[in-house]
């Protein structure tokens, strides 16, 4: 109403009508709020793959933001277990299941999962239930990364390993250096729990992992 009454007088650019009405009512805050997880990882991967350069890069089921904005400066093609609706140049979507990747052995240079094998046997996504079906998948991302190569992974962190059925697994640091012992750590970042606590913060130690309730683990392995 006070809009409409401040609109009074002034070139009618735009109808204004009650049954138009869109209230967004939570926006008005002091500063932006992001999800920390979901702009931090996709961040940190996309600098780590600036540096290297591949010709091709390969993603098993990460957010769809982070590979649409990538295909603006490389090849990518996306595999997901449910086929998205996505057409852009550069970018190639494709059905896959991440318990048997379509792909030979040590056959993929540039390759990244991130916050997906939580995910994995838990039928979230319509995939059927197995409680060994993260530790497929990591054997999995293992077998078909080139010598090499490299694989960035995102998975969420927790001093204590819990499920939270059927949303996601929540791992210790130790599970995820454990599980891909054939690879080579080449950096381990984490975006913490609190805000005041940092923001992508490189290098991370595993104490810090350890002291997490939900914290964002990035590890960048190679082959």
């Amino acid at each position: 109403m006070k809009f409409k009454k401040l609109s009074q007088g002034c070139p009618t650019r735009f109808a204004l009508d009650w049954q138009d009405k869109y209230p967004c009512l939570d926006d008005n805050l002091a500063t932006a709020d992001f999800d920390r997880h979901y702009i931090y990882h996709p961040a940190w991967a996309a600098r780590i793959l600036a540096g290297n350069h591949p010709a091709l890069h390969i993603d098993i089921s990460s957010t769809l933001h982070f590979c649409s904005l990538l295909s603006a400066f490389m090849p990518v093609q996306f595999y997901d277990y449910r086929l998205p609706d996505l057409a852009l140049d550069n970018l190639h979507c494709r059905r896959a299941d991440l318990m048997a990747l379509p792909f030979a052995d040590g056959s993929i240079v540039s390759l990244s999962c991130m916050h997906v094998i939580e995910h994995i046997g838990l039928g979230r996504y319509g995939d059927p239930l197995d409680p060994d079906g993260d530790l497929k998948a990591m054997k999995e991302l293992q077998r078909v990364l080139a010598p090499g190569g490299t694989l960035l992974l995102v998975v969420p962190l927790a001093g204590t390993p819990r499920i939270r059925f059927n949303a996601h697994r929540l791992y210790s640091y130790r599970q995820i250096t454990g599980g891909f012992a054939d690879l080579k750590l080449q950096e381990f970042a984490l975006v913490p729990d609190k805000p005041e606590h940092g923001g992508l913060i490189r290098d991370a130690s595993p104490e810090t992992a350890d002291a997490q309730n939900y914290g964002c683990g990035c590890f960048h392995f190679t082959k």
